[in-house]
Parts: C-alpha cells; structure tokens; sequence
C-alpha cells in the first residue's frame, strides 16, 4: 500500500490542506520540521502558489470547517488528517494540543474515529519502516517504544 495515494489535487485543496496543517503546527510553537513539511506537501501537490511562510503567515490558518467546505470528497479529507498526523510526528510526539487540533479537523471533515487511528496507525508505521535500515537497532526500538508501538 502506498502513503500517500495517487489523488488529483487542485491548487484550492493542496492551499486548504497547507493551511489547516499550520493551524495544526502553531499548537505548540511551528517548528521547522513542520514548515519543511507543509512546503514538501504544498510542492508535491504541484500548487500554483509558491509556498513560503510569509504567505502562509500572511493569509493564516483555516478553521476546521473552511477545511471542510474546500476538501471534498472522503480521499481528501483523509489524506488531510494522515498528513496532520505525519506534521504531529514530526517532532517525535504528539502533544495533547496537537491531537486535539487534529481530533477537531477530523471531526468537521467527518473522519470518524475509527478512521482517525487507522490513519495514525499508518503514520506510525511509515515513520518506524523508514528507520528500519538503521544499524543502531537500540534507537529504533526506542523511538518505536516512544510511539507506544
């Protein structure tokens, strides 16, 4: 299976996903991980905008419910909460403000709960397989334990 889907995402969505990721990040301080993300995610959906964080700053973050009124269509709106999840991770935790954003988005968007661990689940996972080929095993098994794998 693959991460990330192969979907069609027009400029309108890659902006609204882009946005509610922010809001997301700004819970507990951006970090540039969480940019280098935004701007990876912002430039694979081939956006016409170029991203950068003085626009991001400039237009700000998308409440839950304009997310949702731009993201149409179940693909979409689960692709936004998995990248939310991958943005939460970034840093090597999610913090409770950070699940409770997301957990917010999920809920305008209508991810049911169920849906919502599915989804970490598969982020846990894609972060844990990329460090698989490390030789220092001890920290894998760490990092893996700190994601209550």
């Amino acid at each position: 299976m693959e991460f990330f889907p192969e979907l069609d995402v027009g400029a309108m969505e890659a902006e609204a996903i882009a946005r509610g990721l922010y809001a997301v990040a700004k819970v507990d301080g951006v970090h540039e991980r969480e940019l280098a993300l935004i701007s990876e995610f912002y430039s694979w959906a081939e956006a016409e905008k170029a991203f950068s964080t003085a626009l991001i700053e400039r237009v700000g973050a998308l409440s839950p419910q304009d997310v949702a009124s731009m993201l149409r269509g179940s693909q979409l709106r689960e692709l936004f909460v998995k990248t939310a999840y991958l943005l939460a991770w970034s840093d090597g935790q999610v913090s409770p403000g950070e699940r409770s954003k997301i957990t917010e988005y999920a809920q305008a968007l209508e991810v049911s709960t169920e849906a919502q661990s599915k989804l970490e689940a598969q982020v846990k996972d894609f972060l844990i397989r990329s460090l698989a080929g490390l030789s220092n095993v001890e920290a894998v098994s760490a990092v893996a334990k700190k994601m209550g794998l």
